[in-house]
């Protein structure tokens, strides 16, 4: 008797195994998010670049929602209760910007790019979410002689260098100067293409995460000088991803703001994340 997919329940492929399991469905008794869990150390670089190179990046229906402010983040997670206290890494690009839909105005951080170290949080996160991830290797940063360097490569070639010195204890307040009060949350645009029908979108619409969590708190924040180097690529070096990277190694800084440092323990489940019209 062929399997039938029960209501109320979310699948993934391959589904004839029955509802997917992840962060948003459990396998077990155990509580995938609370406020013990997951830990996370957040690292972002905040610069000032090119407005044009920056609105390039942005799909139709959104603008720049502030100056042409740029910020690559790596996030490395431990503890994480739906991975059985497994962590993973990833690292990103967003812009300040507004989307402007027939129903929605919003505005927030536009994701470009996701990169994770590991395929479980990339499958969930692209299909429930729509968040654009891809895979890469992301090991934990190398601290030492009071200077941070955080890496990212893939099948061995290196393609960006994250580099922090000058840290010091910071304030709520001071690590507030770099967010935009009026930002709502992430925003992504989920595209996934149609089989068969090549060049057309199955899926394509926004994405919302709120930022709202009420499980995450802070445990420690801190400030300090940095930059952010993605490294140009060829083809050969990398074969899926050098149009991404060479399109980051273009956009360069001119004006590093600083960077911060925000470690958290605790965070939701992104069940709250909604489509924007």
């Amino acid at each position: 008797m062929p399997f039938k997919m029960l209501p109320g329940k979310f699948y993934r492929m391959p589904v004839n195994f029955g509802q997917s399991l992840g962060p948003r469905q459990r396998g077990s008794d155990q509580v995938l998010f609370s406020e013990h869990g997951p830990k996370a150390t957040n690292i972002a670089v905040y610069f000032r670049t090119n407005k044009k190179k920056l609105e390039a990046l942005l799909p139709e229906r959104f603008v720049m929602a502030s100056d042409p402010i740029a910020c690559v983040r790596a996030t490395y997670l431990k503890e994480i209760p739906w991975l059985a206290g497994r962590g993973y890494n990833h690292m990103g690009l967003t812009i300040p910007a507004t989307f402007k839909g027939k129903k929605d105005l919003v505005t927030g951080e536009y994701l470009t790019v996701l990169w994770e170290n590991l395929c479980d949080p990339i499958i969930t996160g692209r299909e429930d979410l729509g968040y654009p991830k891809i895979y890469c290797e992301l090991p934990e940063p190398v601290l030492h002689a009071g200077k941070m360097h955080c890496t990212a490569s893939w099948l061995g070639f290196k393609f960006m260098d994250l580099h922090i010195s000058n840290l010091r204890e910071a304030t709520a307040k001071e690590i507030g100067q770099f967010s935009n009060p009026e930002s709502e949350g992430v925003l992504t645009y989920k595209y996934m293409p149609r089989t068969g029908e090549w060049g057309t979108a199955d899926t394509e619409y926004v994405t919302l995460t709120p930022f709202k969590d009420p499980y995450k708190k802070v445990t420690e924040l801190w400030m300090g000088d940095g930059s952010v180097q993605f490294h140009k690529a060829t083809w050969e070096e990398l074969p899926t991803l050098y149009n991404i990277v060479n399109v980051l190694s273009a956009l360069k800084a001119t004006e590093w703001l600083g960077i911060t440092i925000v470690k958290t323990v605790g965070a939701k489940d992104y069940s709250d994340q909604r489509i924007l019209m």
